[in-house]
């Protein structure tokens, strides 16, 4: 699952893609690009892309990430919100009982320049991370779904409204599969739009149209369309060996074998 995204973007760069986009007025003051955003345990604030019910409009927000739901009566500790940060494209049309069919409707879009994942390779102890971007876009535009929960205090009386979303996941085409290639949520990667795909899936009539719906959820971006490499440990504050700044530039590791190549058992 995908569970590092990079924000290094300037918000006015969305405007390129959605020029009638409307920035909250806070996230001109929150939002810093940040070569390195994590889901899992931190849940960290992300711009958002999603149609804003009072006036109809696209609208790009901070959002948490990783859903609370809205009728939780209290904030999830860090383990079960945890399975709240990715969401499986399967459940939204597929599982009608699931939460994520309950609020289909509210679709969003995580504007993002690239992602990591982590490959793991036999007799390596620790995992490799690649930096995964599109080939022909500067900028990805993974769909996701948001809900809005309502923070009380002690005597149950609302303090403010939270926003927070999860990104969609499917199975992983042929490159992501050697990449994120272990763990209990091996051969997945996010949900990879073109640029006009994404814009549909924020559009409204969507909601109705399953046979539609499906067919966005189930796309699969080509291999070839992507650019992918490694780079030096994301996780961790340390500056890297080669004197580089930015986590999402490409880091050579000794002897690492290509893609594809030891695989764990």
């Amino acid at each position: 699952m995908c569970y590092d995204i990079s924000c290094e973007i300037n918000i006015r760069e969305l405007a390129d893609y959605f020029p009638d986009l409307i920035f909250d007025s806070q996230l001109e003051l929150d939002f810093l690009p940040n070569d390195h955003a994590q889901g899992v345990a931190v849940f960290m604030k992300v711009p958002v892309i999603y149609i804003n019910r009072e006036d109809m409009k696209e609208h790009c927000k901070l959002m948490e990430w990783g859903v609370i739901p809205h009728y939780a009566q209290r904030e999830p500790g860090i383990l079960d919100r945890n399975k709240w940060v990715n969401i499986r494209s399967e459940r939204i049309w597929e599982d009608k009982k699931s939460y994520w069919h309950k609020i289909r409707n509210r679709r969003c879009l995580f504007p993002v320049p690239g992602i990591y994942e982590h490959r793991a390779i036999k007799g390596w102890k620790k995992k490799v991370p690649y930096y995964i971007k599109p080939e022909d876009q500067d900028i990805f535009f993974v769909p996701g779904l948001y809900s809005v929960w309502e923070e009380k205090d002690e005597d149950g009386f609302p303090i403010k409204k939270r926003y927070t979303a999860g990104l969609i996941t499917r199975a992983a085409n042929d490159v992501m599969k050697t990449i994120h290639n272990d763990g209990d949520n091996r051969y997945r990667m996010p949900l990879f739009l073109p640029v006009e795909m994404a814009k549909e899936y924020l559009s409204e009539g969507l909601t109705t149209d399953e046979k539609r719906f499906k067919e966005i959820l189930a796309y699969e971006m080509p291999s070839a369309d992507l650019v992918t490499y490694p780079v030096w440990t994301i996780r961790t504050g340390k500056p890297r060996p080669d004197g580089k700044l930015s986590k999402s530039e490409y880091f050579e590791w000794e002897n690492l074998p290509a893609l594809g190549e030891l695989m764990p058992d």
